[in-house]
Formats: structure tokens, C-alpha cells, sequence
């Protein structure tokens, strides 16, 4: 039987996650996915099982596989997670207003 985690853990978990996909970037674009608003949802179960979803920038990146299999590996790294999938989503579809104000500023858009 898996022991429920108090609010605190969740949230220790989300900053660790969310640092994560901070470090990963766009190698098109100079800032990382998730001031990009790549990724629309973390999803944390009972057993640290992650799911990530998210989308890129155009359905056609020549890099998505890398880019996916980054993120997995990268929070699968965490001693805490015990599996991480990644939901590949293009509804809604990415726009430039779902970027963070650093990311806008970062790229002269601000």
C-alpha cells in the first residue's frame, strides 16, 4: 500500500520538475521549454509516476524525439520518480502568448 504525501513533498517535487525542464532548451530558440509554455501540465501520482504533457513550438520539429526523450531521462534522474511518460499533445496548439514574460524579454518581445 503506497503512502499518500502530504502537500509539502508535491510540491518539493513540482520546483525539483520544474528546474529540470527549465535546463532543457529549444536548440532553435535561446530559451527553455518551459518559459516557452511547452509544457501544460506535470502530473504526480501516489507512486511518483510523472506525467508530463506538453507540445513543441511546430508538429513538424525534426528534433522532438530528442527533445521527449530528454525530458523523460531527465526526471527519471530524480532518486524520488519511479517512471515519467510524456503526453506529446497539439491541442491547444502553441502560440507566443502562452510564453512566460522571461521568455519574452529573453527574446526582445517585450
Amino acid at each position: 500500500m503506497s503512502k499518500k504525501k502530504d502537500h509539502n513533498q508535491i510540491l518539493q517535487l513540482e520546483t525539483d520538475i520544474v528546474k529540470i525542464l527549465k535546463s532543457i532548451y529549444d536548440p532553435e530558440i535561446p530559451v527553455n521549454i518551459y518559459d516557452l509554455g511547452l509544457i501544460y501540465d506535470i502530473i504526480i501520482d501516489d507512486e511518483n509516476k510523472v506525467e508530463v504533457v506538453m507540445t513543441l513550438t511546430a508538429p513538424n520539429c525534426p528534433i522532438a524525439d530528442q527533445i521527449l526523450m530528454e525530458v523523460k531521462n531527465r526526471i527519471e534522474f530524480l532518486d524520488e520518480i519511479t517512471e515519467c511518460n510524456v503526453n506529446l499533445v497539439f491541442d491547444p496548439p502553441w502560440g507566443q502568448t502562452m510564453m512566460s514574460e522571461e521568455a519574452l524579454l529573453e527574446l526582445g518581445m517585450l
